[in-house]
């Protein structure tokens, strides 16, 4: 952490003055070099992209200031590492370390682009180079990642420069308690854990709840198979979390905090402990904060891996040393939570929203979306779709626009078929419903729900009722057991789709499962397993074909599930190279030089190894 002024801010005032300070101290002349470090960059090796950068850094000798930073994930994780250099906001993807010379020489000290590491239109073949013109970002409208792929997330300077804090100095200087719910009151600000639930009413029961003291929390267990949305946020701008959860605080009336992160999120952890020690330096958090009469303090707690400890009340009793296991909803949180205390909790996302609200206004922020989606939503696209990565986008707009305008379609020419959004207890939505509106009710009636925001987009080779046990295997694994309905009738709904998948599926099992879904909604304890069988129901909603042709035909229309498919060998694609043959562990194929080969079915044992290994594609699942 580099201040000017090494010391604690005692006022608002101070704050300010630092913050001018920092705006001054930066020369018109700079030039940036931003490596995004982000969890799909990072896995491509960013990290010593951003040391090769700062290396060339101290070795230049030139006149101009040149900073390099390490930022938080840009989005586009498919087209990464990436590389912003500024001044113009020039846009470098799939950058690697021999790279790093190069865009240095000619781009930062030279002023020329690198046309190999420009972005490259799909469509025209045009090299983009600046972040604007690429089309996965011009749909996009960036609230809770405003200052992702902007600011050095280990340095709260960065963030306090960039108007971090201001709205925790607007609230202390100039609002009530009142003032602040009402202000995300009339923002609509819904959570965006899973569950919608009107945030402004929360904080409002919380703080009017009997009983002290009241605690706040950021729920950052986040488990959803394919979703990585809070975990960049709290690795590339954990400043945002801590000032939403003072704002909060000071709405509700509470002292004290805790962020509860899944365990899997090591370097979460360690951003969030060492923005906490910054801000505890600088007065942001503890006592007397800003020299008002408000005073709070965070703690870390690491999640035991239990997906159920997403719910709040398995959460809270985790917080508290005891089993993640959930408990009946009849007395609410907000009255008795933590250790019987008033409790608020809101997850990564919501919080993150707080600051933007309060200074741009209730208002602004309820002039994005819908009616009764107010705002943006951070979504995690992923699956069989060109442009995976982290998209946030104003609420109303369509399945179509995010995953053929944003994510750039399907790859290899294939088929959309389905997405699931929702988590693991979400639904899948098929392509007769790509128009739909995203937004917490739309996405409800069509058998799926808005979730955290996990997308994962499915093309024309994937069997939906694999989809449906797949998930439903997830959710069984991670059941706490506590409740019948949820520990047996997951159980017995993966019983039944094995049994489908594995060419033995019944006539009416369709209408157990239907069954055991309609017993689990009803009686189960906690949302897991209230909302488990949606991946089961909207796959027989909208594919019963599917399950048909598994049950009655024994056949898997996708040729996923094995010994539902055979495999044969196109006669006229055949290049009689003898590699099948060479593979096949059962000898299945026999086949002369010039003269196409062919399996015999008796022996075959859909092991796939020839379909794997042929070069020329001459191997076909029928």
């Amino acid at each position: 952490m580099t201040l000017l002024s090494n010391k604690r801010l005692s006022s608002i005032a101070e704050l300010d003055a630092q913050r001018k300070e920092l705006l001054s101290s930066r020369a018109p002349s700079t030039k940036s070099v931003y490596v995004c470090t982000g969890p799909g960059c990072a896995a491509k090796g960013s990290p010593k992209l951003y040391e090769l950068f700062r290396e060339a850094v101290s070795q230049a000798n030139v006149d101009v200031e040149i900073r390099a930073k390490a930022v938080g994930c840009h989005g586009l994780c498919e087209y990464g590492p990436i590389v912003i250099i500024e001044p113009g906001d020039i846009f470098y993807q799939r950058v690697e370390e021999p790279d790093v010379a190069e865009i240095f020489r000619e781009t930062v000290l030279g002023g020329r682009l690198v046309d190999r590491l420009l972005y490259e239109h799909p469509a025209t073949g045009e090299k983009l180079d600046t972040v604007d013109k690429i089309p996965f970002y011009q749909v996009q409208q960036r609230v809770a990642l405003a200052y992702n792929g902007l600011i050095d997330p280990t340095e709260i300077t960065d963030y306090i420069t960039e108007g971090g804090y201001s709205a925790l100095a607007k609230v202390l200087s100039s609002m009530t308690a009142e003032e602040v719910v009402s202000e995300v009151e009339a923002a609509g600000l819904r959570g965006r854990g899973g569950g919608g639930f009107p945030t402004a009413r929360k904080w409002r029961s919380c703080r009017e709840a009997e009983g002290s003291p009241k605690y706040v929390i950021c729920n950052g267990d986040e488990g959803d198979p394919g979703a990585f949305m809070d975990r960049a946020i709290m690795e590339g701008n954990p400043h945002s979390v801590i000032e939403g959860m003072l704002i909060g605080a000071y709405a509700i009336g509470s002292s004290d905090g805790y962020i509860y992160v899944r365990n899997e999120y090591p370097l979460s952890v360690e951003r969030l402990k060492l923005a906490i020690e910054q801000a505890k330096e600088l007065g942001l958090i503890g006592e007397n904060i800003l020299g008002s009469s408000f005073s709070f303090d965070i703690r870390i707690n690491r999640g035991g891996g239990a997906f159920v400890c997403g719910e709040s009340t398995a959460l809270m009793a985790s917080l508290e040393g005891r089993p993640g296991e959930p408990r009946a909803k009849y007395v609410h949180t907000v009255e008795s939570g933590l250790w019987e205390k008033p409790t608020n909790l809101n997850n990564v996302e919501t919080w993150t929203n707080v600051p933007a609200i309060i200074n741009r206004g209730g208002e602004w922020f309820a002039g994005i979306g819908t009616e009764k989606s107010k705002g943006t939503k951070v979504f995690s696209l992923v699956g069989k779709v060109v442009n995976t990565g982290l998209v946030e986008v104003p609420m109303g707009i369509t399945l179509r626009q995010i995953i053929d305008e944003i994510g750039g379609g399907i790859p290899d020419g294939k088929r959309f078929k389905a997405v699931q959004t929702g988590g693991p207890s979400g639904g899948c939505i098929p392509a007769e419903h790509l128009d739909a509106r995203v937004d917490f009710d739309e996405l409800t009636k069509l058998g799926s729900m808005m979730g955290s925001g996990g997308m994962i987009v499915m093309d024309e080779d994937t069997c939906m009722v694999r989809v449906a046990k797949y998930f439903t295997d997830f959710l069984q694994k991670e059941s706490c057991g506590k409740c019948t309905p949820c520990r047996e009738g997951l159980a017995q709904m993966l019983y039944i789709l094995d049994r489908i998948t594995d060419g033995e599926g019944q006539v009416g099992d369709v209408e157990r499962l239907e069954g055991l879904a309609e017993l689990m909604e009803g009686t189960a304890l906690c949302a897991l397993g209230k909302t488990a069988a949606n991946p089961v129901i909207s796959t027989i909603r909208y594919f019963r074909d599917e399950y048909d042709a598994h049950i009655k035909e024994k056949h898997c229309p996708a040729k996923e599930c094995r010994g539902l498919f055979r495999y044969e060998i196109d006669a006229d694609a055949c290049k009689s190279c003898g590699i099948c043959l060479q593979n096949c562990p059962a000898e299945a194929i026999t086949g002369e030089k010039k003269v196409p080969y062919v399996i015999d079915q008796e022996k075959c044992t859909l092991c796939g190894t020839c379909w794997e290994k042929c070069p020329f594609a001459a191997v076909l699942k029928v």
